[in-house]
């Protein structure tokens, strides 16, 4: 399967801190390919979390953001040496952490978990909706199909785009109309790096034990409440035709 594109920063701090005032430096490499045209560089000055000064390698400048920093901005643009050095940053600082870690990021791999359960959609609507849920895998790009009695369903499917966690793992949802036939098998089918063969789970359309004991808890709280308004009622009717009968000394 083609990798998909990435997008990494590799960030670098410098502190210095006197008298509770905080002065840093914050180097930026951001990329979604190892490729020198397809890198930035950026480096920051910041005073008290205020950036006043900035050089990205796309601008092929520095910027200034506060008086101070327009002021060094318009001092090192003119400094052929110091304009020199900076430019030279991404090739020498950028290009050999990324070919490292961009390759170290993307031989790894991490097998999706599935899960299969059935929806009924809101709204008055009556045909059920067989949920594929894919969570957990890296990297991004991931193929989920259904297939019914083992052919590939085209029809009445809608699944979401990859999302990502934040966590470097992402998660998929596919829907299926669920009109079962007779003896038919559903199976959800995702294909993804990580796993050397497709990975077919499939629709068990028998009701899950938690379900049947929410059934059964339910029915019994509904009996319940039932034969509560008939002992309510009764004793209304037998109150109201004055049979009560009332203890004596």
């Amino acid at each position: 399967m083609a990798s998909s594109l990435q997008s990494f920063y590799l960030l670098c701090l410098t502190l210095y801190a006197a008298d509770g005032f905080l002065f840093y430096r914050e180097t930026h490499c951001v990329f979604n390919s190892t490729e020198l045209k397809d890198i930035e560089y950026i480096f920051s000055y910041y005073y008290n979390k205020l950036e006043i000064i900035r050089f990205s390698s796309t601008l092929g400048k520095f910027v200034g953001y506060t008086e101070l920093g327009v002021k060094n901005a318009a001092r090192w643009n003119a400094d052929p040496l110091r304009m020199e050095e900076v430019r030279r940053r991404k090739e020498l600082f950028c290009k050999p952490n990324i070919d490292d870690g961009y390759q170290a990021a993307l031989t790894k791999s991490v097998k999706p978990s599935v899960r299969l359960h059935l929806e009924w959609p809101s709204g008055g609507q009556h045909t059920a909706m067989l949920v594929c849920s894919v969570y957990d895998f890296y990297p991004k790009l991931i193929r989920v199909t259904w297939l019914r009695d083992g052919q590939e369903v085209t029809s009445d499917v809608t699944s979401t785009h990859e999302m990502a966690d934040g966590d470097w793992y992402y998660q998929v949802h596919s829907q299926l109309v669920y009109n079962p036939g007779p003896g038919e098998k559903i199976s959800c089918m995702v294909e993804h790096a990580s796993l050397q063969e497709p990975l077919h789970t499939d629709w068990d359309p028998s009701r899950p034990k938690s379900e049947t004991n929410q059934l059964v808890i339910g029915a019994s709280g509904l009996v319940l409440g039932l034969v509560l308004c008939l002992g309510g009622y009764v004793y209304y009717r037998r109150k109201s035709s004055g049979h009560i009968l009332v203890p004596t000394n």
